[in-house]
């Protein structure tokens, strides 16, 4: 996608957001139990938009810390209200340029589709469920 594409794609999708606002919350989709791994930009924006909570784990396959964080992110997945996904950096570099990813593994929490959260390294896993509570409950 040219930046202009990418402009008229996020102009598009605020637009739709707006039209729907005023819609009950039930509009958003319940988080699945497992981590989402994301394929393509598109996905990941459908997925910020579906989901009120998103965490995402930016992480690389040869980066051990990122090895350590990956049963984390399963249990976050499995034990709580947020939708969890999963970006490899090396795949997807323009979407790891875009939220200023510069070490991995680094996460970032969406709420309401915005950057609510951003956190890098690891950390054990009461502190990313404490993030995620403050923007679930």
């Amino acid at each position: 996608m040219t930046d202009a594409e990418d402009i008229e794609a996020i102009k598009q999708r605020k637009k739709e957001q707006l039209m729907h606002q005023d819609e009950p919350e039930a509009s958003q989709q319940q988080a699945p139990n497992e981590p989402i791994h994301v394929e393509s930009t598109d996905e990941f924006d459908s997925i910020v938009d579906d989901h009120d909570v998103v965490f995402v784990d930016f992480y690389a396959d040869w980066c051990g810390p990122c090895k350590m964080l990956e049963p984390i992110v399963e249990d976050l997945a499995a034990e709580t209200d947020a939708a969890v996904a999963k970006v490899d950096v090396d795949a997807h570099q323009k979407l790891a340029s875009r939220f200023q990813v510069r070490g991995v593994p680094t996460t970032v929490l969406f709420a309401g589709g915005e950057v609510a959260e951003q956190v890098v390294g690891v950390r054990d896993q009461s502190h990313y469920t404490s993030l995620i509570e403050r923007h679930t409950a």
